[in-house]
């Protein structure tokens, strides 16, 4: 039958856990941030557009080269899957951070 669970029972646990990986449980793992290792929100989210806009710009270009017969069906077909799944990955971040605004616009001040 299994004994009542007390915080007696917890302690070998978390002994053997802290053992195992000193630091992890006084919130060691990922919780330091640094410049040094990435750069600001705004820098991801501005280099995340400009990857978008070079990715429908690159399927755009090999549309119009395939309609000159320069290009060929499978190069087309990645390109526009690429571009593709760039524009719902944007669509996507955009509807988050318009719902993000509206919660934040909600609040009491």
């Amino acid at each position: 039958m299994i004994g009542g669970i007390g915080a007696l029972q917890f302690k070998p646990a978390i002994d053997g856990a802290e053992a195992a990986s000193p630091g992890l449980l006084q919130g060691g793992v990922g919780t330091q941030a640094s410049e040094s290792v990435g750069g600001s929100f705004a820098e991801a989210l501005s280099q995340a557009a400009t990857k978008t806009v070079n990715t429908l710009q690159n399927a755009e270009q090999m549309s119009i080269q395939a309609l000159k017969g320069d290009a060929d069906t499978r190069q087309v077909v990645d390109a526009v899957m690429s571009a593709q799944q760039a524009l719902q990955t944007t669509i996507a971040i955009r509807d988050k951070v318009v719902s993000a605004y509206l919660e934040i616009s909600r609040m009491n001040i």
